[in-house]
């Protein structure tokens, strides 16, 4: 089940929301039961078999925190978070890389060792990192004896448990606790139909849309030229936007519904003027996480320039890694570590950049690098990147072959896709006029609202959204 499908739409969410309020009333530890159990559900509605997967970790992580949290003396304490956090490492290992590490091995080594074709279990690689700091703070003592009941919600809240954010337990689980959550609030109840709408329409109506494109001259590499090679990434890299912001706009609207704030996790980041800058802004809880729990514990920036840079390549390579199973991905990882060395050491040098040249060169550094995040295999990428270069020729309309006869009938080629490059162009203007002058979802959700003028905005967008449901696409960073 997904957030842009019918049966979560008109039967998951109605369903959960009415109960939850009503049993509020009641007894507010029925509520918490009840959300957790639907939580549950919404989780295990995709492959029931790795329920069993989510509720062990759960168990385990709790009991290990609450252990690290109550004892705050013994020799034991850095053993027990070492036990821990391997658990969590491992069972992320195993069900994410196990293959990946065994083709490689088959490649060096010559051996056969048999695939196991692991099914990688939906949001294994947001609730572990999610547990992973609870007991680093469990034994940093920065956590208070919560219960299980808030701890389960703290993990498997519906609206983010699938694609984030990476909430902090900090974050929500004195929500949780506050009987005002089990209230309803109407503001609240307003805004997060607003941006719902908002996030629902950015994945049905733009990033499907920048979807089939993507996919089509992806699935066709060998054929591309200079044009459509561009059009290919570009619309990949505003799928990718426009189906993550949406996501996140959605996890935050769905939350409010029940009254819980989540963290901002997307912030227009192709506005940055630096890679840096785009950290901030993308993917930000991913961002907090790297920096408080591997960053700031290995020295951070206090142990020099070149300590500071190894450490910035370790946790882009986690980055990279946690990202995906796949050289793509380490490369992928590795360019914006060194991008993001370089940025620190351009400014620690006075450099200075004009913020119109810094934000092209930011957004162009960007769209490049999605290039390995996206194609199959690294000769995939190495293709596309040939292309975009002009090392695969140009496409050029026909009539306009008589204009260039010297390029040769082989630099001619039609663009992959089923529609005309004029739509295709026309299109892409419009979604990067959105991604560059537009206010974001969170910038219209906070601003002060005409409640006539948003009832009609948000039934435009969920009427016309639902009429575009026919065919339900997953989310991207379901992968991850």
């Amino acid at each position: 089940m997904i957030f842009n499908s019918f049966e979560f739409i008109f039967l998951f969410l109605p369903i959960v929301w009415v109960l939850y309020y009503v049993l509020g009333r009641i007894h507010i530890p029925f509520a918490k039961t009840w959300l957790l159990v639907a939580s549950l559900f919404f989780y295990g509605y995709w492959n029931p078999a790795y329920l069993p997967l989510i509720l062990i970790s759960m168990l385990l992580n709790y009991a290990i925190g609450v252990f690290l949290g109550r004892n705050r003396g013994g020799a034991f304490r850095k053993g027990i978070l070492t036990v821990g956090i391997l658990f969590n490492v491992l069972l992320l290992g195993y069900y994410k890389y196990y293959d990946f590490f065994v083709e490689n091995i088959n490649v060096v080594f010559g051996e056969d060792l048999v695939l196991k074709n692991i099914l990688l279990p939906l949001a294994i690689s947001f609730y572990t990192f999610q547990q992973i700091a609870y007991l680093v703070d469990s034994y940093r003592l920065e956590t208070k004896e919560y219960n299980f009941l808030n701890y389960g919600l703290f993990v498997s809240f519906f609206p983010q448990l699938i694609a984030g954010p990476i909430v902090h337990h900090r974050q929500v689980m004195s929500q949780f606790s506050a009987k005002e959550s089990y209230r309803i609030v109407y503001e609240n109840i307003s805004k997060g139909l607003l941006i719902f709408a908002v996030g629902l329409f950015k994945k049905v109506a733009i990033a499907d849309t920048f979807a089939e494109w993507a996919n089509q001259g992806y699935g066709n590499v060998e054929s591309l030229t200079f044009v459509d090679s561009w059009f290919t990434t570009m619309a990949y890299t505003l799928q990718l936007y426009f189906d993550f912001s949406g996501y996140s706009d959605m996890a935050i609207g769905l939350a409010l519904l029940f009254n819980i704030r989540l963290p901002l996790n997307f912030n227009s980041p192709y506005k940055a003027l630096d890679i840096q800058d785009f950290w901030r802004r993308w993917h930000i809880t991913l961002s907090h996480f790297l920096t408080n729990y591997i960053y700031i514990p290995l020295g951070g920036n206090r142990k020099g320039a070149v300590r500071t840079y190894i450490h910035i390549l370790i946790i882009f390579f986690i980055s990279g890694v946690w990202h995906g199973a796949g050289w793509t991905f380490l490369i992928w990882g590795a360019m914006h570590g060194f991008a993001s060395v370089i940025c620190r050491w351009w400014k620690r040098a006075g450099y200075r950049m004009n913020k119109v040249s810094a934000w092209m060169l930011t957004f162009l550094f960007v769209h490049l690098s999605w290039v390995f995040f996206r194609a199959l295999t690294l000769s995939d990428a190495v293709i596309v990147l040939k292309a975009m270069f002009g090392f695969n020729g140009f496409y050029l309309p026909s009539g306009f072959v008589s204009l260039f006869p010297s390029l040769g009938k082989e630099w001619l080629r039609a663009l992959p896709f089923t529609a005309s490059s004029w739509e295709i162009a026309l299109t892409m203007a419009v979604g990067l006029a959105l991604v560059f002058f537009a206010k974001n979802s969170i910038e219209i959700m906070e601003q002060k609202q005409n409640n006539t003028r948003t009832a009609i905005f948000v039934s435009v967008l969920l009427f016309y959204s639902v009429m575009q449901l026919q065919q339900v696409s997953e989310f991207l960073y379901f992968n991850f």
